[in-house]
């Protein structure tokens, strides 16, 4: 027996893992991963895998930085945990004034959270929170675009429009208005990104000017839609956003879990719009993949709403036992460090030209109806048929097929659906764009064939959209 088998068949005698439909593994080899170092992982029988994915979106510069190592390393001789009630400690307060100068001016004040769906919880909450603490109770609506995800638990789930992750749960889920999303994808034809993104507006200033007053806010993934397969839009459609949440008094949540920290092409993706949200969520990258932390940002105004007497009991009673654990923060602070040090932003330029140029081939693919890019993300659907973007039957799970090809590659390809993307860690090469072009292709051609079998039942739920 390989080491690989010896640990996978330990991994299924006690684990349930996550976004996967554990009957797969009958037949779907699980993949044990001994180290990682930059962008390769490496599993216990000594294969690699370039990770094009950066781990579910949250590692960004490379795997064991030894930057970011260090700083972990001296932090836990220092503090490992305190409680962040009633006291503090050096890394969160430090983070806290970089993530403050960071973000657009006037969000100054930060509340942490340990994962982006509770960041999402702690924005809704303090969303709706601060319209009772002002008096107007009755605003606790809120509004989400189509095609929408923003986590896990029942709020963040309630405010997403992913179906696969949403169905089953509708019972529990709060009423929320779903307002068309600006997806690009759906443009007619001869449309601008500019001009769809335009004209879908209409139908979120429509839901404004008839819910305002019973709306706390407005919740967007900016420019990108990202488990509801990397849909697109133009920043236009976040400035107008903006004006019409002033002009309405209603909050605008941006959920910057994903894109952030450079993912779109700026730091933030709000920066591409010149506008600031009310609330600016943030995970993921933040700590550079190495520990669980988020961070909502928020103004001082909604602050204000909270700060008062204690019998008034309006204080924000939301918690975590790990909220602000200083080896996560310290984590954050190496991150940020790498970010202001190495110039990151303008370097990804150059990667996300690169991106592009190894990938626009595919373009003339006769089963793939968009390939679409925003900074250092890139998405590929591949569609049953071209002229009318016709979707793949999701059964027929052809995403799975790549990413199964990829493996056998050495690559880490975990499509959407039918949708092939790369979110690679900031760390990667010119030449391993290119190595991962070429990997995609061979798996889209494959997937793509009139007849494709597929290693697990066809039937099953698609309960591993992520892939399949």
């Amino acid at each position: 027996m390989s080491l690989n088998d010896h640990w996978m068949r330990r991994d299924l005698e006690v684990l349930w893992h996550p976004c996967t439909q554990m009957k797969d593994h009958e037949h779907l080899p699980l993949v044990p991963i001994k180290r990682g170092e930059g962008v390769w992982l490496e599993d216990f029988d000594g294969k690699r895998y370039l990770d094009a994915v950066s781990s579910w979106w949250v590692n960004v510069f490379g795997h064991a930085n030894p930057r970011i190592n260090q700083r972990i390393k001296d932090q836990v001789d220092q503090l490992e945990h305190v409680i962040l009630a009633g006291f503090s400690h050096q890394p969160v307060i430090e983070l806290s004034e970089r993530l403050v100068k960071l973000t657009p001016a006037g969000l100054d004040r930060v509340f942490y959270a340990d994962n982006g769906s509770s960041c999402i919880e702690v924005a809704l909450k303090m969303s709706y929170h601060y319209w009772l603490n002002v008096g107007q109770g009755q605003k606790k609506r809120f509004i989400t675009l189509t095609n929408s995800y923003h986590g896990e638990t029942i709020a963040a789930m309630s405010v997403g429009d992913v179906g696969l992750f949403t169905d089953t749960y509708k019972a529990l889920l709060l009423d929320t208005i779903k307002v068309p999303s600006p997806d690009c994808y759906l443009r007619p034809e001869g449309a601008s990104w500019e001009e769809h993104s335009r004209a879908m507006f209409a139908h979120m200033e429509q839901a404004l000017a008839e819910h305002g007053h019973e709306v706390a806010a407005v919740i967007v993934e900016p420019l990108i839609q990202g488990a509801g397969g990397m849909r697109m839009y133009h920043p236009l459609y976040l400035k107008l956003l903006r004006e019409a949440c002033d002009r309405h008094n209603v909050h605008l949540i941006h959920d910057e879990i994903a894109v952030g920290f450079g993912r779109t092409g700026s730091m933030f993706a709000c920066e591409q719009a010149g506008i600031r949200p009310d609330f600016l969520c943030l995970s993921k990258a933040l700590t550079g993949g190495y520990l669980p932390l988020a961070a909502c940002l928020t103004t001082d105004k909604v602050y204000q709403a909270f700060y008062d007497d204690y019998p008034t009991l309006r204080a924000f009673l939301h918690s975590h036992s790990y909220t602000g654990n200083p080896l996560a923060c310290a984590a954050a602070l190496a991150t940020l460090d790498i970010f202001e040090q190495d110039d990151v932003i303008n370097a990804n330029r150059a990667l996300a030209t690169h991106m592009g140029q190894a990938f626009a081939h595919l373009a003339e693919h006769p089963h793939v109806a968009e390939v679409r890019q925003t900074g250092m993300a890139l998405a590929v659907e591949m569609v049953q048929d071209k002229a009318s973007k016709t979707a793949y039957p999701w059964q027929e799970r052809r995403g799975l097929k790549v990413y199964q090809h990829a493996l056998e590659r050495g690559a880490l390809l975990r499509p959407l659906g039918n949708v092939v993307y790369l979110l690679p860690p900031y760390v990667i090469t010119a030449q391993q764009i290119d190595f991962l072009a070429e990997v995609a292709s061979e798996g889209i051609d494959l997937a793509t064939r009139s007849h494709v079998s597929v290693a697990v039942n066809p039937g099953l739920h698609p309960g591993f959209r992520d892939p399949g």
